[in-house]
């Protein structure tokens, strides 16, 4: 799967989502290296992998107009490559541009933003036509892009259930789409302990402060085991997708290794198809 499109049209985001989903991912990969790159992997005899996912836009560089040789180069390997287009508005981009404060990747040419954007616009113009799916993400948060490319690219069965953790913070309200809601503000707050206050639940410190809590223990084995009852019942033809939220104050240490120890248990039981995405970190 060929990821590409505008940059800030949440290439990065579907990226992410798809390794979650069990994709080998590759970011600026140059276009010309793609054949090899592929022909590489499926000389692997052990862990060859199944599903691989390839970012490449503006940053990579080479000739984007040959993409169409590089994908029947693929074909010819056995594989069939499907190239997914990341679009979104240019008043949108130009917004969030404003917001992250990144540097747009032509912005080297000395442009202004705007010309950059067309400039980019112009040079991925090969790829957009060519591409099997064209996405819009100018109405999507990255909640809601993560949820699509879950539901629409994560190349499961009709009746898998996709499930995505996602951790928040209460002070900037619940997800509004959660399916599940779990308060974990009654837990240990490792905010209180100044060698782990500037961690996140995901890094080890913090995870092994929350395991050494009894109440966490406690309070993480009863979800699995409700969840563990009731999600599977969530499975069918209407019902692609479940939300999974875990809300504590500041959305950084509790609410994310719940998470993430979750997102570990289902995956641990089987599950094709799970996701974690942090509101306050990601």
């Amino acid at each position: 799967m060929v990821v590409t499109g505008m940059s800030g049209s949440g290439k990065s985001v579907a990226l992410n989502t798809l390794e979650d989903l069990g994709f080998y991912c590759v970011d600026n990969l140059p276009a010309d290296m793609l054949p090899d790159f592929v022909r590489r992997l499926m000389r692997e005899s052990e862990d060859r992998p199944e599903k691989i996912a390839v970012g490449i836009d503006v940053r990579s560089g080479g000739d984007l107009g040959a993409i169409s040789e590089v994908l029947s180069a693929i074909g010819a390997l056995g594989v069939d490559p499907k190239l997914l287009f990341f679009d979104a508005e240019d008043d949108v981009l130009l917004h969030r541009y404003a917001d992250t404060r990144r540097r747009h990747p032509l912005s080297h040419l000395g442009l202004a933003l705007a010309d950059a954007i067309a400039l980019e616009r112009q040079a991925l113009k090969p790829l957009r036509q060519i591409a099997d799916v064209v996405l819009d993400t100018s109405h999507l948060n990255v909640h809601k892009l993560r949820r699509v490319v879950i539901t629409e690219f994560g190349l499961g069965e009709a009746s898998t259930l996709s499930l995505l953790f996602e951790s928040f913070a209460y002070r900037r309200g619940v997800p509004a789409d959660a399916d599940f809601v779990f308060d974990a503000r009654s837990l240990p707050n490792p905010h209180w302990d100044a060698r782990l206050r500037p961690l996140s639940g995901r890094d080890k410190d913090v995870s092994e402060y929350l395991e050494a809590q009894p109440l966490v223990q406690q309070y993480s084995e009863q979800i699995e085991h409700f969840l563990d009852t009731w999600l599977p019942r969530l499975q069918s033809d209407t019902r692609s997708y479940a939300t999974v939220a875990f809300g504590c104050t500041g959305g950084r240490h509790r609410s994310v290794y719940l998470a993430e120890r979750l997102a570990r248990h289902f995956r641990d039981r089987g599950w094709a198809e799970v996701a974690v995405h942090h509101r306050e970190l990601d």
